[in-house]
């Protein structure tokens, strides 16, 4: 049980007071800040101190220094009284419209065009495909023959792949629910009950399973995956009136640039320990509690993210500037690495050397720090925790310098979950468990598509008309990235 306020030293009450301050501020930033976590150094603070200032906090003995260059593009400069536009794509179809003068132009020479360019935009267009079967008699009464259908997404549908393609993208990229899709085609004449959509979309997924399973099966035959998790709200039958919390777990196998989601109902340690029970190789991932077993698995190698660890000393600017400045700066120049080596188009090998002879200097510099200032700070208040979290996963956040192919966070999986984010703005939840997990297998196929730059409306409509007559034993030629790739 806590003490008493008047049992409190003078300087518990103090770091009570700053943690209490401390929570608010956070509070208030969730509810009316700004979410970004860029962090810009103060020049001009006399108090501010530099990352190789000459007496540290803690009295850390100056390291030894070592200037980092490298080179970048320059912007091309704009003119002052126009900053000029991009050029609309020559893939666009260009329809010609001539404008002649309104003066008589008889007995003049026409020298030229001034042409001028402008985007239009015309609504989606509904058609009907008539599929016209010939019969034949054939002779002396012998029957008649007539060509089959070509082989359909499913039976009974009178729903091209295109159209239920569309619906699917425009729910699950573009998040608009499919009463509002319907509503639309209202307008345009066409009236289907919202139920004949979500059939159709509860179909696909069926058949998408197959490919489904392919594409977990080749992530997880990775060496190196990153693994996070989000939460989703699902209507319970058990629950009335009430929705329940579950989880899309996601899985991202890096060099591949391939991703799967999988809904679970809870967020338990059990469902990753079953799903990785066989996994050998870099596990990379936050640090929440049911990640921790994976630090005693054998074939495991467990690392950790960094930006979550920035994140904790952003966090305490306003609790400690100059001991949070300290460890920003020096996140700021491993990150300076980081796109030093994207803007080179370096390989495996020599972001590995950049890492090795760059990276290393700077983490030992932020952990010796970190040592130094574990006992001034307390473990309750922000700065105190952020050195803390650091201090106790140093060993975990520091192994992406071990081999080129690792990063140094888990970012890029965090880009993968947004559209799930953005997702549960619009449509809020989902209509059942069946329901969350086809939410999955479209997740998770649209988020390959993204990760390699693939129109899912184009690669969606394509898989769905080739998939019902596509051999079984040829499936992973329909993952995105060979499919369309």
């Amino acid at each position: 049980m806590n003490k008493a306020l008047e049992e409190l030293t003078r300087e518990e009450l103090i770091s009570k007071v700053e943690t209490l301050e401390f929570r608010l501020g956070e509070l208030e930033r969730l509810i009316f800040g700004r979410k970004s976590e860029r962090f810009v150094p103060n020049a001009a603070d006399p108090g501010q101190m530099g990352l190789f200032a000459q007496e540290p906090v803690g009295a850390t003995p100056e390291p030894a220094k070592e200037q980092i260059t490298y080179e970048r593009q320059k912007p091309k400069a704009k003119n002052a009284n126009h900053p000029g536009r991009n050029e609309l794509p020559a893939h666009l179809e260009r329809i010609e419209i001539e404008i002649q003068p309104q003066e008589d132009t008889s007995g003049m020479k026409l020298i030229g065009w001034e042409v001028s360019e402008k985007l239009g935009y015309e609504v989606g267009r509904l058609y009907v495909n008539r599929y016209k079967r010939a019969k034949y008699a054939r002779p002396e009464e012998a029957g008649i023959i007539c060509p089959g259908l070509p082989a359909h997404l499913f039976d009974k549908c009178i729903a091209e792949p295109s159209l239920v393609a569309k619906i699917v993208v425009d729910k699950y990229v573009d998040h608009l629910p499919v009463d509002r899709q319907f509503k639309a085609f209202k307008r345009q004449g066409i009236d289907l009950p919202t139920s004949t959509a979500y059939d159709w979309v509860k179909q696909a997924a069926l058949r998408l399973e197959v490919l489904y399973q392919a594409l977990i099966k080749v992530v997880m035959q990775s060496s190196y995956i990153q693994v996070d998790e989000s939460p989703i709200q699902v209507l319970d039958k058990d629950l009335k009136g009430k929705t329940h919390r579950g989880y899309q777990w996601v899985f991202r196998a890096p060099e591949s640039k391939l991703v799967f989601f999988h809904y679970h109902q809870g967020r338990d340690k059990g469902f990753p320990k079953e799903q990785l029970k066989n996994y050998q190789g870099y596990l990379q991932t936050d640090a929440y509690a049911a990640y921790e077993q994976f630090k005693i698995q054998p074939g495991i190698i467990p690392m950790h993210c960094l930006a979550h660890a920035r994140r904790e000393f952003e966090k305490a600017l306003t609790n400690d500037k100059a001991r949070a400045e300290y460890a920003l700066n020096c996140f700021q120049q491993l990150y300076a690495l980081e796109r030093k080596a994207r803007d080179q188009n370096m390989d495996y090998a020599q972001r590995k050397a950049l890492r090795q002879d760059h990276a290393i200097p700077l983490l030992d510099q932020l952990e010796q720090w970190g040592e130094q200032n574990l006992n001034q700070t307390t473990p309750s208040s922000p700065i105190g925790a952020a050195i803390r979290y650091y201090q106790a996963r140093k060993p975990y956040l520091r192994r992406y310098v071990e081999d080129g192919r690792l990063e140094i966070d888990n970012n890029l999986i965090e880009n993968a979950i947004r559209p799930l984010a953005l997702g549960r703005k619009n449509y809020l939840f989902a209509g059942s468990h069946e329901a969350a997990q086809r939410a999955a297998i479209f997740y998770s196929l649209f988020a390959c598509c993204a990760q390699h730059n693939i129109n899912p409306m184009a690669y969606l409509t394509d898989v769905l008309r080739r998939i019902p007559e596509h051999p079984i034993n040829r499936i992973n030629e329909l993952l995105p990235h060979q499919c369309m790739g």
